[in-house]
């Protein structure tokens, strides 16, 4: 059956990315879908960690991704699989370019476009790849650097970015994102992997960092948890500004990591 509306078309294809899902722990799968004004739109799903407080919901993994691409002004409706929880809620209703408005239980509008039938008839999914190839690790580093400007670091003004590379040499970037509740910040490697979930690319065969600020930046504990999760074979490699890349795995990263075997 042909959805009758825009929203109903954002709908089914939320419930069919639902497939994508990284839900191991739960076996609850939730996605997320958001619309742009030129009507492509950029999907989200929940990707669990074995240590459950670092677990991306759909929606943040989402929005997230469209910040990395420079499209998070573009976003005029959020729709979920699932209707909204009041954790979800809030995270809308802080988020800059807006004021959301709920819309029904499983969507939020943009203010601007608060009557469904102002919304673009969805397209397609819009790319996350990068246009462009990188042959060196200086190439990967300097491809990194250039992805500063999307990152949205409000507070503390310390932009990060990553690249994560697949094996058919498919790029996908990612920028560390800010929010009003701090509990719900995203570092860029963890946007950078839940995007690749989401967009079901992968695996990830290569990981360049870059530190605008730091010299000596390092993944933070959470994201060496995801990435010995979900990337366990990349190799690493971090901008060390006017020295050469450095090189890791990320079993140095994180030796002996707890991947939650056990709680399946």
């Amino acid at each position: 059956m042909t959805p009758s509306s825009p929203l109903d078309s954002l709908r089914d294809t939320a419930q069919t990315l639902t497939d994508r899902a990284h839900v191991p722990f739960s076996g609850t799968p939730t996605a997320a879908v958001l619309l742009l004004t030129d009507g492509t739109w950029i999907p989200g799903v929940r990707v669990e960690s074995a240590t459950f407080s670092l677990t991306l919901p759909a929606l943040l993994n989402a929005y997230t991704t469209a910040v990395a691409l420079g499209h998070a002004e573009d976003v005029v409706a959020f729709v979920q699989s699932r209707p909204f929880r009041r954790e979800e809620r809030l995270y809308v209703e802080e988020l800059p370019h807006g004021p959301y408005d709920a819309w029904a239980d499983d969507t939020w509008l943009r203010s601007k476009s608060a009557h469904e039938g102002e919304l673009p008839p969805p397209t397609s999914a819009r790319s996350p790849m990068l246009d462009r190839t990188i042959d060196t690790e200086a190439d990967g580093i300097d491809a990194t650097r250039r992805l500063f400007e999307h990152a949205y670091v409000p507070a503390s003004n310390f932009p990060v970015a990553a690249i994560a590379e697949t094996h058919d040499g498919s790029l996908i970037p990612g920028t560390n994102v800010e929010h009003p509740d701090w509990s719900r910040i995203l570092c860029a490697e963890r946007n950078v992997l839940g995007t690749v979930q989401s967009y079901a690319i992968g695996p990830v065969h290569r990981l360049f960092l870059s530190c605008e600020h730091d010299s000596e930046g390092t993944p933070c504990g959470a994201c060496r948890q995801l990435l010995a999760e979900l990337a366990p074979e990349a190799t690493l490699w971090m901008d060390r500004h006017d020295d050469p890349p450095e090189r890791a795995s990320i079993s140095d990263l994180l030796p002996g990591s707890f991947r939650g075997r056990a709680l399946l």
